[in-house]
């Protein structure tokens, strides 16, 4: 692939199914930090429109879907903060569940119409991993190594991500185009100059400065940062951000779709527990740009639905089109696919048939 992705991928609804399948679930997402989480406490997530249940017990992390087998409700509401837990009880019909996801009481257990075994009726569980003071869960059941999607972050960082961090401030807003296009956009090192002067621009300095490295699964763009360090911007699949300073600051931003032309921004700051550094002043520094990038997304949205063409890529979008690159490979997009939209809708007739 030698140029963008053409601009009919970004509207296409079955292309958005697809995603759902080929693309989120070879994946690891972050969804919390791992300190949200301590021995003995549960957290209640979203992700993959589904509820999530994360728990820590002797160390051990897991993560399960936050549903009773039973009859479906949750075991914790949704929205609730971390939380000391000792038993997870269904508020329907009280079935009690341990934190490794263990049935150990259910009520009037010898009347059930047919022989009952608890072992029969664990909670269902998610891959789940930690790094970088980050709690990873896998999209699906088969997905990538997670050290080789964070292949990039280990190689050039390795030494960053055993630092402890805590969660210093988290922000959300909702952002008016498709998911790609604000993707897109946090790997666009050629509007930085252009788009962000006074902002993002005087982080990361000059262009000439600027040291670009890809690899199978990500994208860096390195620049100095003080005495001979240099300020880290990863791009990683499916649509994360990971920003890493040399004084242990760290922050995470993530476009996670809601719908065909809309996704949402989340950003996370994170920092060793003794840096003194002021959190609201370092998200109003974020959010700066930020803004500034959300009245390019929103616009390139009206053009992108237009039915143009993209144009040439320049070499500082290079980042751009090697996540592209990746996306294709994963969403296994056939040339035939890439060119024709109505291959695309052929190939998810024919997978329905097959179904």
């Amino acid at each position: 692939m030698e140029g963008f992705l053409p601009a009919w991928l970004y509207s296409s609804s079955a292309i958005a199914a697809r995603e759902q399948s080929s693309y989120v679930g070879r994946l690891w997402h972050p969804i919390a930090s791992s300190e949200e989480v301590p021995e003995g406490h549960i957290l209640v997530r979203e992700q993959f429109k589904l509820p999530l249940l994360l728990s820590r017990r002797n160390g051990l992390l897991r993560c399960f879907i936050n549903r009773c087998p039973h009859r479906g409700v949750p075991l914790a509401q949704p929205g609730e903060q971390s939380r000391a837990c000792k038993r997870l009880i269904c508020p329907y019909h009280g079935w009690t569940y341990d934190l490794e996801g263990n049935l150990k009481a259910a009520a009037r257990e010898g009347e059930f119409l047919s022989s009952f075994n608890r072992q029969d009726w664990p909670l269902t569980s998610l891959e789940c991993q930690e790094r970088a003071g980050l709690i990873w869960v896998a999209g699906g059941s088969n997905p990538l190594l997670l050290d080789d999607q964070l292949d990039l972050v280990l190689a050039e960082a390795a030494h960053q991500l055993t630092q402890p961090r805590r969660l210093l401030h988290r922000f959300s807003r909702p952002l008016a185009c498709n998911w790609k296009i604000a993707h897109d956009n946090t790997l666009d090192d050629y509007h930085v100059a252009i788009a962000h002067p006074t902002t993002l621009h005087r982080e990361q300095g000059p262009v000439r400065h600027y040291r670009t490295v890809l690899s199978e699964h990500g994208t860096l763009l390195a620049t100095p940062w003080g005495d001979q360090q240099e300020f880290l911007t990863f791009g990683l699949a499916p649509w994360t951000h990971l920003l890493l300073w040399p004084d242990s600051r760290m922050a995470l931003i993530q476009f996670p779709p809601t719908a065909l032309d809309r996704c949402r921004m989340e950003v996370w700051l994170l920092a060793d527990p003794g840096l003194d550094i002021d959190a609201d002043a370092w998200m109003e520094a974020m959010q700066a740009f930020l803004e500034e990038d959300r009245h390019l997304v929103e616009a390139a949205q009206l053009g992108y639905a237009s039915g143009f063409s993209p144009g040439p890529p320049h070499r500082l979008e290079a980042r751009i089109l090697q996540q592209q690159r990746l996306y294709c490979r994963l969403m296994e997009l056939t040339a035939a696919e890439l060119t024709d939209e109505t291959a695309v809708h052929l190939g998810a007739a024919n997978r329905l048939s097959h179904d």
